[in-house]
């Protein structure tokens, strides 16, 4: 069954699927972490990591609101389409990650695998918690835990790039 689309028009629907990227085919959350890791690099080479953590709780906030919006807007509860929870959960594993090619597609990687397997405690919030807030907060612990599971390997391996 095909997701409703509403007018990317609704700001909530806009925010909530990036600018339309959840529509993309195929894998909506892949394109969502792939557009968040492409923003993220721009902002911590041109702010530093400081300004990831700004817009984190930006875009957290945001997308409560979003979320909820595109919820009531098309009948659904975490679509797949919207996309904005991707764009935090990333940005969180990108805090531990150097400015380096291959720290950050070792960071998608890990978002992505957390993302889709949700072990505990992200499987237990996406199941239970409803509204925006479940919809953003399974994808801040998925974020989490790749971040501690990176910052592991970067040590393991010594990295110091």
């Amino acid at each position: 069954m095909t997701e409703p689309r509403p007018s990317l028009a609704n700001p909530a629907v806009l925010l909530a699927t990036v600018f339309g990227i959840g529509w993309l085919p195929k894998t909506p959350g892949t394109w969502g972490s792939l557009a968040a890791l492409a923003m993220g690099w721009f902002i911590v080479a041109e702010a530093g990591p400081t300004a990831l953590i700004g817009g984190i709780v930006l875009v957290f906030g945001v997308g409560v609101w979003a979320c909820a919006g595109y919820a009531k807007a098309t009948g659904t509860h975490d679509a797949g389409a919207c996309v904005i929870d991707e764009v935090v959960g990333q940005w969180i594993v990108l805090l531990v990650a150097p400015l380096d090619p291959w720290c950050y597609a070792a960071a998608f990687a890990a978002f992505r695998f957390f993302d889709i397997i949700k072990p505990w405690p992200t499987g237990w919030a996406d199941r239970t918690i409803s509204g925006g807030l479940g919809v953003m907060i399974d994808d801040v612990l998925a974020g989490l835990q790749s971040a501690i599971v990176l910052w592991i390997a970067l040590k393991f391996f010594q990295y110091n790039g």
